[in-house]
């Protein structure tokens, strides 16, 4: 049988492949950054596509099977893994491989390819200099880990940065970090280790930075604990449709974490600063935003600092006090 490598390798391996999503024998799809392009594929039926996700499984040391009918695992290289296997994928497996970078991402390059205006790469070098709170928020695909991965490269190389994610993906150019990563239930439901856990574990590891890679349920409690307990300058990222979502988005995850909107909007401030706004376009991914997150009493708000507009950078009420921020002033 021909191995999991040699059916995905040529499609992994095209130029700037970020991503690849199988769910029929006869086709694959692609995103190399400019939306997703059909590739012929050819396997003997959707038996043969339930036997590639089950090996690919296999090789990340976990078990895909009808008990166990979904996986979200990395791969040996470090590419993400996610399979669902029918009858809960209607008809076929569905494999989805995320690509991850080896080597992240310098603010410069992420310039040179459109993704960050020149001005806002140069705000956001001075914020994780600061060590101000940042929260970078986007939908699936957006750029969201590449523009996180990108800031942690900016820390001081004497920082120890102590890294939670949920499948261990981001790669991160710094010499001290170090990475716990979330350990999911087994079957009979034991044996799980959650980010919030994860979060309070880092605490006592003497981190410099504590960096979420995702917030998503209730370590959001534990990540507003640590910014308010004296550790400045955490990254974090969160889904959200716009930088004006997020506050909403926020009281969603408050609720699951027990915390009230006063108690959220109390603390907040410390731990997401600055909102940092990653999309996807037909053109390609792009920092669409930067805002200020503030308190109004019990209610979370953000301001804009800074928007793309057409391709040019327009200026919010915001503007200066960020800016203040990352000169090492407040605002």
């Amino acid at each position: 049988m021909t191995s999991p490598a040699d059916v995905l390798a040529p499609l992994l391996a095209l130029p700037g492949v970020t991503d690849v999503l199988l769910h029929d024998p006869g086709g694959a799809w692609i995103d190399r950054g400019d939306g997703l392009e059909r590739r012929p594929l050819t396997l003997d039926g959707p038996e043969r596509v339930r036997d590639l996700a089950v090996a690919l499984a296999a090789s990340a040391g976990r078990r895909l099977d009808d008990a166990e009918p979904t996986v979200d695992a990395r791969l040996p290289d470090g590419t993400r893994l996610h399979a669902v296997l029918p009858p809960i994928a209607d008809g076929c497996t569905a494999i989805s491989l995320r690509r991850v970078r080896e080597v992240p991402f310098a603010l410069a390059d992420l310039v040179a390819a459109g993704m960050l205006a020149r001005e806002l790469a140069e705000l956001l070098r001075g914020l994780v200099r600061a060590r101000v709170p940042v929260l970078v928020s986007g939908g699936t695909g957006a750029g969201k880990t590449t523009l996180l991965a990108s800031l942690l490269a900016l820390a001081e190389p004497t920082e120890r940065i102590v890294l939670i994610e949920e499948a261990g993906e981001i790669a991160v150019s710094h010499p001290h970090v170090v990475r716990l990563v979330e350990r999911r239930p087994n079957v009979e439901g034991a044996g799980g280790i959650g980010l919030d856990r994860l979060v309070r574990e880092a605490l006592r590891m003497r981190p410099d930075r504590i960096v979420l890679g995702e917030c998503r349920g209730a370590e959001l409690r534990e990540v507003l604990a640590a910014a308010n307990t004296g550790h400045r300058g955490s990254l974090t990222t969160v889904h959200a449709n716009s930088a004006g979502d997020v506050p909403a988005r926020l009281a969603s995850l408050a609720m699951l974490a027990g915390l009230s909107p006063a108690q959220l909007a109390s603390q907040a401030g410390a731990a997401f600063a600055v909102v940092i706004h990653v999309e996807r376009t037909a053109r390609g991914r792009r920092v669409a935003e930067v805002a200020r997150l503030e308190a109004t009493g019990a209610e979370l708000r953000v301001a804009t600092a800074a928007v793309l507009d057409g391709g040019s950078l327009r200026f919010g009420p915001a503007w200066m006090g960020v800016r203040a921020l990352a000169e090492g002033g407040s605002a």
